[in-house]
């Protein structure tokens, strides 16, 4: 059973992860109304990646018996001075959450929750892939910053749609989409 501190974390998590979704679409968007469409579905895809990371921890939540809360967000950021920042700020906001997943799977340990602990496991593998993508995306953007259609050329060639769904993933509420 998970320790209160754990599940209160956890909803709280859930919140930062709704947030990050709506951010990734605030910068989805900002890249469509630049007719970048391949950073735009990227980010897109990214936003719809972190919707069903809460989701899955939603589902642990009601699976565990546990109280599942969904918080409300404050409005992401939607103003971007140049086709660099939305990036950083990508990925500022993935070593954020990286931050707090461990910190999560800090609090199963401290509690002997080894349910808890392993079910953030997922999540602390996913952080790991999430900073190291944002980071080259980042450097990549930096150096087509004068001409991003570079950007997507790299984008169309390294990270093509569609790759499908990680089975060791944990289960998400209502299905991932």
């Amino acid at each position: 059973m998970p320790s209160d501190a754990f599940v209160e974390r956890l909803n709280e998590q859930v919140g930062h992860e709704f947030a990050a979704s709506q951010q990734y679409v605030a910068v989805a968007v900002y890249y469509d109304a630049e007719t970048l469409p391949r950073l735009s579905s990227f980010f897109y895809a990214q936003a719809v990646e972190e919707r069903n990371h809460a989701m899955m921890m939603l589902q642990y939540l009601l699976d565990a018996g546990e109280a599942a809360t969904v918080p409300g967000t404050a409005a992401p950021r939607t103003d971007f001075s140049d086709v660099v920042e939305p990036v950083r700020i990508a990925l500022d906001q993935e070593r954020k959450v990286s931050d707090q997943i461990a910190a999560l799977a800090g609090v199963a340990r401290e509690s002997g929750d080894y349910q808890s602990e392993q079910f953030m496991q997922w999540f602390l593998k996913e952080q790991v892939e999430e900073v190291s993508t944002m980071s080259d995306i980042l450097r990549v953007v930096e150096r087509g910053r004068e001409n991003p259609l570079l950007v997507e050329e790299y984008l169309a060639r390294e990270a093509p749609a569609g790759e499908g769904q990680d089975p060791t993933a944990p289960p998400a509420a209502g299905g991932a989409i």
